[in-house]
């Protein structure tokens, strides 16, 4: 019996290699959306101790889609923040699917200034399909409250470490998206506007999502060859869903010497080289005028 199991486990493994050597784009879109993929609470109970979740902005609400809080990481006292989109319908419905509100940026950015008080490191989880853009959100300032993250975190005079575990949409993604560091979990994506919304706004039809997919250069490997993320962190074999205590694991270990080396920066130095790592993003071309003309 026990050769009939390694045979067969050995058969599983087997498939799940040949599933997963090929992806394309729009597999990886497909994976990041999985139902049983860990979200940013399930991270943080395999990675980290002593999770003190805190809530609130002080000025509307608490944003369910948003959590946050500090808790140790291998000893380390750090300011952990993402977006949680819920396990089960019901709590999917109060996470509001991963997509925060202004008050969910406004609270993500007030734990973030706290960590920076306490002189403890930042690591934001980016999981979400966008900001949510209902009506009341915008009448709250939706855009000012991305904004004003983007700008104060590019100034936290601690180390921010921010790791995409699923998807990584738009400004929904960037408000918690700025750091020293930006990894991407293996099957993630990270790009300005989902395939669908691409695909419907270019051809009028969610058809052709699979070739938006792959004409956005969204995954890992294209975001690495653009300079927009630092590195690309392995999943287990088929993908995170398969295995948490891995994959809280796998992350674990990228993090903790990150965290390291960038702590024996100064402050002042980790901020410019921040500033500058997000200033050589992009490409351009410049024109210059022949004299006279």
């Amino acid at each position: 019996m026990s050769t009939a199991i390694v045979g067969l486990e050995a058969k599983i493994v087997e498939a799940k290699k040949e599933l997963t050597d090929n992806l394309t784009p729009w597999h990886r879109v497909q994976l990041s959306r999985h139902p049983d993929r860990p979200y940013t609470l399930k991270y943080i109970e395999k990675m980290c101790t002593n999770f003190v979740e805190l809530h609130g902005d002080r000025n509307v609400k608490d944003d369910k889609a948003m959590v946050g809080g500090f808790a140790q990481l291998d000893g380390e006292t750090v300011m952990i923040i993402g977006q949680q989109k819920g396990i089960n319908t019901k709590m999917r419905q109060i996470r509001n699917f991963g997509m925060a509100n202004p008050e969910g940026y406004r609270k993500a950015l007030r734990l973030m200034k706290l960590a920076e008080k306490f002189h403890k490191p930042v690591i934001p989880l980016l999981d979400t399909p966008g900001a949510y853009p209902g009506l009341e959100a915008e009448e709250r300032g939706q855009g000012e409250a991305i904004a004003r993250n983007i700008f104060e975190m590019i100034r936290l005079k601690v180390p921010v470490i921010c790791v995409i575990i699923g998807e990584g949409a738009s400004g929904g993604a960037l408000g918690i998206g700025v750091g020293d560091r930006v990894f991407m979990m293996e099957n993630t994506w990270y790009t300005v506007i989902s395939p669908e919304s691409c695909s419907s706004i270019l051809w009028r039809s969610w058809d052709k999502k699979e070739l938006a997919a792959e004409q956005l250069r969204l995954t890992g490997k294209d975001m690495l060859e653009f300079g927009l993320v630092d590195a690309v962190i392995p999943e287990p074999l088929g993908g995170a869903h398969w295995d948490y205590g891995e994959a809280g694991t796998i992350l674990k270990n990228y993090l903790i010497p990150v965290i390291k080396e960038l702590k024996a920066i100064p402050a002042e130095q980790r901020c410019t080289e921040r500033i500058q790592k997000f200033s050589r993003m992009g490409f351009w071309d410049e024109k210059v005028e022949a004299e006279g003309v």
